[in-house]
């Protein structure tokens, strides 16, 4: 009985979630644009959260850029966590994802909360996912570098629109801590428009980094 009322719990708990996903408007395929979120991997496994994550932050592998997400947006604002039959995210597909997003939690977690709102179902978004991040060229100076690198912002949005000119300057966004002197590197973000082709960032990504100066802890 129990365990009956356990399962009838959590269906309780995910028809909530689903009304209250409805209640706010938010159905897949509603939205204004993506965000692909490459995060510097080394300044994660450096945080508290990251010391526990034994998947990306203790394997044999050593990452620099990762995909974080692929983040479906509002010009100001974001939909998350809408209405899907299929919120259980096969292992299969998971381990297909590993190789650049390198934590079965986060692609688990980026799916529910992200790509739910997509509208392409599972399979259409990590293949998004991973086709954007395949066009991405990742400048050579950022490529597994033995060294702490210390930059700028401005710089680092100067040396990815060298590798990728097909990009934008207003469709690159560099997020880092508040420090406004010297801080560390979390992530880059670039959007696109829904046809994954590169558009200006919204009201989302404005709030960037401010740092006078950029600091990339190195892949260890």
């Amino acid at each position: 009985m129990r365990r009956i009322a356990a399962v009838l719990g959590a269906a309780g708990l995910v028809a909530l979630s689903i009304a209250a996903a409805l209640a706010r408007g938010e159905r897949p395929g509603r939205f204004d644009y993506y965000t692909l979120v490459l995060s510097w991997s080394p300044t994660y496994c450096a945080s508290d959260q990251g010391r526990d994550d034994r998947q990306q932050c203790g394997g044999r592998r050593r990452y620099d850029f990762v995909v974080h997400g692929l983040w479906p947006q509002f010009e100001r604002g974001w939909p998350e966590s809408c209405p899907v039959e299929d919120g259980f995210v096969p292992d299969r597909r998971i381990d297909a994802m590993l190789d650049i997003m390198p934590s079965k939690r986060l692609v688990i977690h980026e799916w529910r909360k992200h790509g739910s709102c997509s509208g392409l179902g599972q399979q259409g978004y990590f293949d998004a996912t991973r086709a954007l991040f395949s066009r991405v060229r990742v400048p050579a100076r950022y490529i597994t570098p033995a060294d702490t690198i210390v930059t700028t912002p401005d710089q680092l949005v100067r040396d990815f629109l060298s590798t990728n000119r097909w990009l934008g300057a207003d469709a690159i966004s560099v997020q880092c801590g508040n420090a406004r002197d010297r801080a560390r590197l979390d992530e880059i973000r670039l959007c696109f428009t829904k046809g994954l082709e590169p558009r200006p960032c919204g009201a989302n990504e404005h709030r960037a980094c401010r740092a006078r100066q950029l600091v990339m802890p190195p892949v260890r």
